[in-house]
């Protein structure tokens, strides 16, 4: 599966997961939407639908929209108005040093590595994620959710999951 950051150019580049896997050749950066494939899932928190297995069949590329979590809203209308297939990530835990435990907030390697596992694409999303020290951990914190998010027949049933985990997290907090 092809990988691509649409790199909006805030991120801290030493803390940037997209820019490590860019300079080890594992993903493609682009500047602008135009080179952003057609046939390509980009993952968006703004999306309508979540990300699920059927997705796969008419895909053959991931592409994360890199930026500042803190700044994204900025982008709302950028990513209203793009004309490709926008899937939003279900409930994850982050395992990166910046965002360690905090749900929805991952990291563009994260990102990639949750699409990668929902997709059927655990190989590379293992691959991917071994650049990282901290890249075990996100499969460990959320082995249970990626598991049943990757067994699910549509976007329906990842949010019907999805709801189940937030329950389970509502009644832990």
């Amino acid at each position: 599966m092809r990988l691509y950051a649409y790199d909006v150019g805030q991120c801290d580049a030493k803390k940037c997961t997209a820019k490590k896997l860019a300079r080890l050749g594992l993903i493609t950066t682009v500047k602008t939407v135009r080179r952003i494939p057609y046939k390509t899932v980009v993952l968006v928190p703004v999306a309508e639908r979540a990300l699920s297995p059927v997705d796969r069949t008419s895909t053959t590329s991931i592409t994360v929209f890199d930026c500042s979590w803190k700044q994204i809203s900025a982008f709302d209308d950028l990513l209203i108005r793009m004309k490709r297939k926008k899937r939003a990530l279900p409930y994850l835990i982050a395992a990166n040093p910046v965002n360690y435990g905090k749900p929805f907030v991952l990291s563009s390697a994260e990102a990639f590595a949750a699409a990668l596992f929902i997709l059927g694409e655990q190989e590379q999303a293992e691959s991917l994620l071994a650049k990282f020290k901290w890249g075990t951990d996100f499969l460990r914190l959320n082995e249970e959710r990626l598991q049943s998010y990757s067994e699910a027949m549509d976007s329906t049933e990842v949010v019907a999951i999805q709801k189940r985990y937030l329950y389970m997290y509502d009644e832990e907090a």
